[in-house]
């Protein structure tokens, strides 16, 4: 399942980009970049895409890792989808764009959701080896970066991962904290992702703090 290769609305007017402060027009939207990665709970990003889409004001886009393909078709994604593939298609030779800063520059809030085992410790560490984990690593730690953990409940009570958290925390980025349910391995306990209400409400409650955006 492929992700048909589209270009984001009004990427090239975003350059240069509004620096934090900066008065836009009254017609700009704020743009929102949802990144997703290889947990289970990928199957709600359509429901996720949706909701944010239900609030007055935003644009939304997003970034997928190739694990996170596996729980969702492209076809039940009603905005722009980006893969790594994007990333090398776009760039041939110097001058020409540069996806994940391109993206870092349109986007004015980047929610993580879910994020997984697996990118939690490259994000942790600064690894940097796909679309997503490339627009973290370049992201203008002044805009917020909202993300959402998931993962089993063994893997969320290793040791590690508290520590993973903490240093995303340290950078500035705002956790919202997962939850206790039975998981779709089966096992009950701490670990599921943030309900998708949760998440669109504490995506509106950071923009409430941003004088740039009002919503209708």
């Amino acid at each position: 399942m492929e992700p048909t290769s589209i270009r984001l609305p009004g990427l090239e007017a975003t350059r240069p980009h509004l620096e934090p402060g900066a008065s836009p027009s009254a017609e700009r939207r704020f743009h929102v970049l949802v990144g997703v990665t290889g947990s289970v709970a990928a199957l709600k990003l359509p429901l996720l895409v949706s909701r944010l889409l239900d609030v007055p004001g935003l644009e939304v886009a997003v970034v997928t890792t190739e694990r996170a393909k596996h729980f969702y078709s492209p076809q039940d994604i009603p905005v722009t989808l980006y893969s790594d593939a994007d990333e090398w298609e776009m760039w041939k030779q110097r001058s020409d764009p540069v996806l994940h800063i391109d993206l870092r520059r349109w986007a004015d809030l980047l929610l993580v959701a879910p994020l997984d085992a697996n990118t939690l410790g490259k994000v942790a560490s600064g690894i940097c080896d796909n679309l997503l984990t490339c627009v973290i690593r370049a992201w203008d730690r002044r805009k917020p970066l909202l993300f959402c953990p998931a993962m089993n409940t063994a893997m969320w009570e290793h040791p590690v991962t508290s520590q993973q958290v903490g240093q995303l925390q340290a950078f500035g980025y705002i956790e919202i904290p997962c939850v206790a349910k039975k998981l779709v391995c089966g096992d009950q306990g701490l670990g599921a992702m943030a309900e998708v209400g949760t998440i669109v409400d504490r995506v509106k409650e950071v923009l409430s703090q941003h004088a740039d955006f009002q919503q209708s």
